[in-house]
């Protein structure tokens, strides 16, 4: 696989000379080859992944730059593993790309170096090569882990972080708002705490969900699942925050999710806070059979044949 230098990876020498494999045959050439993608970026100043007409996003930009270094018109087309909302960022976001082989043989080792090359500072490939068999990034997914990051600090947040760092100017206790996700985990219905899309189910396994602090006043949520719905991250931490600073009692957020409906009480907190931090996958022997399971739409108690929607 190629490789790039993820932030806390260590340096990695990359030079014109970088091994490529044996020249595949005429015949191969004409075939395609999925490419898997680790991706990083700042989501301040785009409208989102998703590519939208007359809009900056990171599917629009990625795509750009593939087409440009790998001379293909028009440019091919990435499947992501979760669509991130406007302001949203990513430290480990994933992403998959099928193209000719012709394309891509002539720079297998320096992909990545190209790439930094055209790509602007606010997004960074950090791994790209070949996926393996049965790979989908967005369907062959396990789960995704969320942070939302919120300082209590009541002069504010560091001037450095006011990008990536929500201000709460009332103090809040983590042993509350622990207890409080705690009572969220699990497999439900989380209609009350997602904006509902035709077609969709808001059925969710919720595997992680708890609070920690980071230097600085800063608490920071950790928030994982098999899939999220659209806006789901931030309205429970908007509810936690509600019991973090007493304004609400612990069993409140469980009791707006046993609700199944939205609470107009509770805030979907704005997006800048919130990053992507992993996406994670199964064994390759196993990877076909999980995408091939998640393209089944769930039912609490079962599951129906039916696509599923895991934005």
């Amino acid at each position: 696989m190629d490789t790039g230098s993820p932030p806390n990876g260590g340096a990695r020498r990359a030079t014109d000379m970088d091994e490529r494999p044996p020249e595949p045959s005429p015949d191969a050439m004409t075939a395609l080859v999925r490419l898997r993608l680790d991706i990083g970026y700042d989501g301040s100043d785009f409208a989102g992944w998703a590519r939208q007409p007359n809009q900056r996003t990171v599917q629009g930009v990625i795509e750009e730059a593939l087409g440009r270094v790998l001379r293909l018109d028009p440019p091919p087309v990435l499947t992501v593993a979760g669509r991130t909302d406007a302001g949203v960022h990513a430290r480990g976001q994933v992403a998959h790309v099928v193209v000719p082989v012709a394309a891509y043989y002539p720079v297998t080792g320096t992909l990545p170096r190209r790439l930094a090359g055209v790509l602007p500072a606010d997004i960074r490939i950090w791994r790209i090569g070949q996926a393996p068999e049965g790979f989908d990034a967005r369907f062959s997914a396990l789960s995704r882990r969320y942070a939302y990051r919120v300082c209590d600090n009541p002069i504010g947040v560091d001037p450095m972080r006011r990008h990536e760092v929500l201000w709460h100017p009332r103090p809040l206790d983590l042993d509350r708002m622990n207890a409080a996700a705690a009572l969220l985990l699990g497999e439900n219905d989380f209609a009350a705490y997602c904006r509902r899309r035709e077609g969709a189910t808001t059925i969710r396994r919720l595997l992680r969900c708890d609070w920690a602090r980071e230097a600085g006043n800063i608490a920071v949520a950790t928030i994982e699942a098999d899939a999220f719905c659209h806006s789901m991250v931030r309205a429970l931490v908007g509810a936690l925050i509600s019991v973090g600073d007493s304004r609400r009692p612990i069993e409140w957020p469980a009791e707006v999710l046993a609700g199944g409906r939205r609470d107009s009480a509770v805030q979907v907190l704005p997006p800048y806070g919130l990053s992507l931090e992993e996406v994670t996958y199964p064994d390759a022997a196993h990877l076909a059979d999980r995408a091939q399971e998640t393209r089944r739409i769930r039912v609490l108690g079962g599951s129906a044949p039916e696509e599923r929607h895991a934005s």
